[in-house]
């Protein structure tokens, strides 16, 4: 699933393949954090492997989040929506509004406003054993996404509390761990400008187009 790629190890038609060397042990385990996401008005808990976003329901006015960190308020963003992410949500919506990307198997979190109202509003990396709570203020229709799957309301006033989930994520992995960084690479199109290069012309038309 997704587009980009980053969590697919084989393709579909190499299963079959590939599934011996699972069950002989030819194979490494990658340990993924989760997150764990309380809402205190339904009582409910749920677990994300990507992100929990709170966010405006509709195009229209921004919403108010007031953010705290284990119990001390860090800001009140006027924002489209913020997210907490993953290391394997990093490279998700977050990335999409300017996060940092962490590698797979980090265990710290990530806080990122969308399209907050001040420039001055920064993604930040918390530390593995936070807490987060976000409260929303707005006259406008406000949700709360669990891994884009689980969409629920919120009325202004209700919070939500976001930390790292007691479960882990485990993948089966058959490259090397290093291999990330080129698989990064590829996926985000790093390397673009080098093979540019090689090609004169594609070169001459990237730097036309990027003035």
């Amino acid at each position: 699933m997704g587009r980009l790629g980053f969590l697919a190890e084989v393709r579909p038609g190499e299963l079959l393949e590939r599934l011996p060397d699972v069950l002989d042990g030819r194979c490494r385990i990658e340990d993924r954090t989760m997150l764990q996401v309380q809402i205190p008005s339904w009582s409910e808990t749920y677990h994300a492997l990507n992100d929990v976003v709170m966010g405006r329901a509709q195009v229209g006015r921004p919403i108010y989040v007031d953010v705290a960190i284990d119990g001390s308020r860090l800001a009140i963003h006027r924002c489209d929506a913020v997210i907490v992410a993953s290391a394997t949500g990093s490279t998700a919506y977050s990335l999409s509004a300017g996060g940092p990307i962490l590698h797979p198997e980090a265990r710290e979190l990530i806080l990122t406003p969308v399209a907050p109202h001040l420039a001055s509003a920064r993604p930040l990396v918390l530390p593995q054993q936070v807490v987060i709570e976000l409260s929303v203020s707005a006259d406008t229709d406000t949700i709360v996404s669990v891994d884009g799957q689980v969409d629920r309301p919120l009325a202004s006033g209700d919070s939500v509390s976001v930390c790292r989930s007691p479960h882990v994520a485990r993948f089966v992995r058959f490259s090397k761990p290093q291999d990330y960084y080129s698989l990064l690479a590829e996926r985000l199109d790093w390397l673009r400008v080098l093979r540019a290069s090689d090609n004169p012309e594609l070169f001459e038309l990237d730097a036309i187009t990027s003035s």
